[in-house]
């Protein structure tokens, strides 16, 4: 479909058929329109991307914006006041260069390949603890609740310096901060009960610094100019919530896929040399970000022969990208054997997840302990009882009942 072109646009596909699988109109846009006008659910209308080669583009092109006043929110509609230039700073994620470019330089080296392999050992112990409490619970047991939220919730919680008993105080504000029904004015007070939340911990760290990411922040040297408590409160929003909520969600709809997949469960039990291909394929295959990443024209564009005007609004499906046949051969189907796997679960261009490479860590480190722990385990409810993350940013599951061989 060309932009000169006047049909009515269609809303914003959301509805599942198969619950490991993004919706099926996605797929057919892929196919006959993979650049294709879209109507978003705050109203707006823009394009909506689903080809592999097209969303990178999209992402890696400088006059693609990530500011929320440029962007689309097509899971829900926000009050104009989060769409302005001060709402949550230091939430990198919704800016462009140069505040991005200042912001991601104060977090990189916490996010280096040598940083993170300091933490390897570390996240190696919280996974193995959290194993030996599953069995000495034995199960049936919810793997979501005994598993896959404490290992990565624990790793942020430490890297960040929040104390573990602190939680409680934040997991129910994260959760219903990404609930795609709650209204503009939930969500600016559930954003405001963050920011106190972080704020009064960024000032604790100014007077008694630790060695953990908020210390590093509030004494960083470099920056210039040095953050103030609002800064370091948005950024410690992002991490808790980026840092927490995607591992913990691929945690638990990667170990439900692999269990309704029981060929490639028998492959990884066989040959945990697998795991890192393993990881890579359950990134693509459940990609998480349900509804892709919006993003803003700042400037006449072209993708693909589609011209795109100054002020219009995108959407780059990351669902739809990662299940693209031309990359991908026989994309709907798991296959931890995969090679070649250049998926974009991680996003693409300037906002590449900083974290992507400590996710993998605790992805790797927390697989390769289950299946070698619990070589049977296996479910212990019918899919009819497993309540989906349908309603929130980032999908996954709530709970995940499972048991083994030998569980009491």
């Amino acid at each position: 479909m060309s932009d000169t072109e006047q049909q009515p646009a269609p809303t914003l596909p959301r509805q599942r058929t198969c619950p490991f699988s993004p919706p099926p109109e996605l797929e057919q846009l892929r196919g006959t329109d993979p650049i294709s006008r879209m109507r978003f659910a705050d109203d707006s209308g823009g394009w909506l991307l689903t080809r592999h080669a097209d969303v990178r583009a999209a992402l890696a092109d400088p006059r693609v914006s990530s500011h929320p006043g440029k962007a689309p929110q097509p899971w829900r509609n926000l009050a104009p006041e989060m769409r302005a230039e001060h709402y949550l700073p230091g939430f990198l994620i919704f800016m462009d260069p140069p505040d991005h470019t200042r912001y991601r330089r104060s977090l990189t080296k916490w996010f280096t390949m040598r940083a993170i392999r300091k933490l390897e050992p570390r996240i190696e112990q919280i996974v193995s603890e959290a194993l030996d409490a599953m069995e000495a619970a034995g199960g049936p047991t919810d793997l979501v609740q005994s598993f896959a939220l404490p290992i990565p919730l624990l790793v942020i919680c430490e890297l960040m310096g929040i104390r573990y008993e602190e939680r409680e105080e934040f997991m129910d504000m994260v959760l219903r901060l990404q609930a795609l029904d709650a209204t503009p004015e939930e969500l600016g007070a559930l954003g405001a009960r963050m920011n106190e939340f972080m704020m009064s911990l960024a000032a604790a760290k100014r007077k008694n610094p630790g060695d953990d990411l908020l210390s590093h922040l509030a004494h960083d040297p470099d920056a210039d100019p040095a953050l103030t408590d609002l800064e370091i409160a948005g950024i410690g929003v992002l991490m808790l919530i980026a840092g927490h909520e995607t591992s913990a969600n691929m945690l638990g709809i990667g170990t439900y896929t692999l269990l309704q997949n029981p060929d490639q469960w028998a492959l990884l039990r066989e040959d945990i040399g697998l795991i890192d291909r393993a990881v890579e394929e359950l990134l693509r295959h459940q990609t998480i970000v349900q509804q892709g990443l919006p993003r803003g024209v700042t400037q006449d564009m072209e993708i693909a022969g589609h011209r795109m005007r100054a002020g219009e609004a995108l959407l780059a499906s990351l669902p739809a990208a990662n299940r693209d046949p031309e990359v991908f051969p026989d994309p709907d189907r798991l296959d931890i054997t995969r090679e070649h796997n250049p998926h974009v679960a991680f996003g693409h261009g300037i906002h590449l997840c900083l974290g992507m490479e400590l996710a993998r860590v605790e992805m790797r480190q927390a697989w390769r302990g289950l299946v070698t722990r619990f070589p049977t385990l296996r479910m212990a409810a019918e899919p009819e009882e497993i309540r989906w993350r349908d309603d929130q940013i980032v999908y996954g599951v709530y709970n995940l009942p499972v048991t083994w061989d030998g569980a009491q």
